[in-house]
């Protein structure tokens, strides 16, 4: 090996034990490997918030959804909240270590009951999304106590009603308290949607 290939080699090799999950990013060749790699990022930025939730104690959905933003950003992976996609989504990814790139879509709310909830999912799918992104993204800030219970209920509600032109019944996610839905999307295309839960519920 040349100096150059060995240099090369051993950032390769550092940023692999450090941040596997860019190095995993960055070799998905198919959107199943994106989107499991990703859930990596995620899974990593939300146990991060729930460890300093007495920091976010005072703050409203933006302010929270500005946190998220900064706590996913890295190297290859930009992300803007508050970007215009047919409106103001709450947080726009767009990743660019994987070819071809990829942009994904968030809306982050404070869990308020699935009434609440399906508007988020109404505004990701019949507003801002133009059936191009990946896996669309609902976060929820549950505040309240019994996370748990609190998103198996959401998950029944959905599967009970279908609501948004869903497309069979919601499936496991990797994460936590989270779950998956497909949709019939205006332009034809089957759009999924990850639910995730983040549990920010603090005792008095």
């Amino acid at each position: 090996m040349t100096p150059e290939t060995d240099s090369l080699f051993a950032f390769v090799n550092r940023l692999y034990r450090e941040t596997p999950e860019l190095i995993q990013l960055a070799t998905a060749k198919t959107d199943e490997e994106f989107e499991a790699a990703f859930d990596l990022v995620l899974d990593k930025t939300v146990r991060g918030l729930e460890a300093n939730k007495v920091n976010f104690e005072t703050l409203g959905e933006e302010g929270l959804s500005a946190d998220l933003a900064h706590s996913l950003s890295m190297p290859g992976i930009a992300v803007m909240p508050e970007m215009n996609s047919n409106g103001h989504v709450d947080v726009v990814i767009y990743v660019y270590l994987c070819n071809p790139r990829r942009t994904k879509l968030c809306e982050a709310k404070i869990y308020d009951g699935p009434a609440y909830h399906i508007k988020g999912m109404r505004q990701l799918l019949n507003r801002y999304s133009t059936g191009r992104e990946s896996r669309l993204l609902l976060i929820s800030y549950v505040r309240k106590r019994n996370i748990k219970g609190l998103i198996d209920g959401l998950r029944k509600r959905l599967d009970r009603d279908r609501p948004l032109s869903q497309k069979g019944p919601t499936r496991d996610h990797t994460m936590k308290w989270s779950f998956l839905s497909s949709h019939v999307h205006s332009s034809g295309e089957i759009l999924h949607v990850g639910h995730v839960g983040c549990n920010l519920h603090i005792d008095a």
